[in-house]
This record gives C-alpha cells, structure tokens and sequence, in this order.
C-alpha cells in the first residue's frame, strides 16, 4: 500500500485562523496532515525569525485527530521548529501555508507572512505552495478554493517543482473562478502615508495607511489575472540575484 504524502500546514494569521482551518481540511483528504502556527497573528512579518528570546512550541488539540502545534514565534520560525523539531530533520513531502486573510500578490509577496513560511519551506527543499483569498475578513468563505487548492498540491505532489522554487497562489472572491493562470508578478507598489495622531500626552503615533497602485498593463500579471476572476500561480524564487545586471556591473571601471 502507498504510504499517503506528509503534509506541513503553517500560516501567518495564526493557528485558529479559518482560512488555516480550510487548507488542513483540504490536505486531509491528500496526506497526513501536520500543522505548526503562531499562536497570535504574524501578518506582515516577512521573513523575520526569532533570535532575542526564547520560543515556545506547544502540541495542542483543536481539531480531532489532527497533529497540531502552536509556536509563539513568527510563521518561519513555524517551518523551522517543524523541520528541526517535529519532524527531527526528516521533510514532509509537502509544505503548505495560508489561505490568507488578504491576498499576495504582486510587492505584497515580500510582506508576506504566508509567503515567507512557504519560501522557508522551499529554502529547506519541501516543495512548497502560498495560498492567499482576497477577503480580510473573519467571515471569508474559501469553499471555491478548495478544488484548486487540491489540484495544486497533487501536481506539486507528482511533478516536483523547479529547484528553489515555490507557487504564489491568489483566489480572486468570488465563486465564480474561470481558471487557473501561470503569471508574472505585477509591477505594482502601495502608495503609504501615515496617519498622525496624538496619545493623552501629546505625543504623535502613527497608523500605516495607503493604496495599492497597479504600474503594469500587462495581460499576464497576477493583478489582471484577479481582476478578470481567474487563480494567479506565479512561480516564486528566493534567490534574489539580478542575474541581468551582472554583465552591467562588469563592465564598470573601478578606481581602486
């Protein structure tokens, strides 16, 4: 009998989060199912790690018969604990993080909790998928996710994925999906500007504030591709090498 695929189900709005619950019911129906999460949202964390104080990993029963862990630290300290930890240096065939509250995509894959718990999957060679919904809310419905969810793990599952490589995948929110689309990230960027307000003792704090703004025309992008109702799958990469400089950088002179 073949042995059922093990499964890492992480994410970075914490491990009672409904968009976690969505994806470990998703993968029970594909593997074993283990799940590592902080134990209070981590959103925009990025790939930030704990090294001033001590991190806690506590085993905890929310959901029967699931093996479930609740880590204090950030979403890749989850991946970390969980390959060094639990799994004791053996990889899981598979790592999944999300589905987010909010979509990744485009400059957000460099915010990114989710994503970056998926890098770090990618980082120790499981291959590894971000699943993001565009819905903030506590209420999303991710029902029409979950084909979609299914289907590109067991690709994953069968095909492998390029080396140092992960998917980025956004669901537009609607119930109304047309397809999957292979995409590029999108030239875009948020706008900010901070919100001055004055605490009881007249001091200024600041709220992060801002508008997504789309440079990119492109019919191939992740943005058109959820504009237009469709999953985007961008193929993700953490070696950040612009392999097309080099050649530039080696023409200069250098007077020393």
């Amino acid at each position: 009998m073949k042995t059922k695929p093990t499964i890492l189900v992480v994410n970075d709005d914490g491990i009672t989060a409904p968009g976690i619950k969505a994806l470990m019911d998703a993968m029970r129906d594909i593997g074993h199912v283990v799940v590592v999460a902080p134990d209070s949202p981590q959103s925009g964390m990025g790939h930030a790690i704990t090294i001033g104080k001590p991190l806690r990993l506590d085993k905890v029963d929310i959901y029967p018969g699931i093996e479930m862990y609740r880590c204090s630290g950030t979403p890749v300290d989850c991946v970390k604990l969980a390959v060094n930890v639990i799994f004791k240096g053996k990889k899981p065939d598979l790592c999944v993080s999300g589905i987010n509250h909010g979509l990744n995509n485009s400059i957000n894959v460099l915010y990114s909790g989710t994503m970056s718990a998926a890098v770090e999957g990618a980082i120790e060679s499981i291959p590894s998928i971000g699943f993001s919904l565009d819905d903030f809310t506590l209420q999303a419905d991710f029902s029409h996710c979950v084909k979609y969810i299914k289907e590109l793990a067991l690709q994953v599952l069968q095909n492998g994925l390029p080396t140092a490589t992960l998917l980025n995948v956004n669901f537009p929110n609607t119930a109304h999906i047309k397809g999957i689309k292979i995409c590029r990230q999108a030239n875009a960027k948020w706008a900010e500007e901070f919100d001055e307000r004055l605490d009881p003792h007249k001091r200024s704090y600041y709220w992060l504030t801002g508008v997504f703004q789309n440079n990119d025309q492109g019919e191939d992008t992740d943005v058109w591709a959820l504009e237009h109702n469709y999953v985007s799958v961008v193929p993700v990469q953490f070696d950040l090498t612009a392999h097309h400089a080099i050649p530039v950088l080696n023409g200069w002179k250098f007077n020393v």
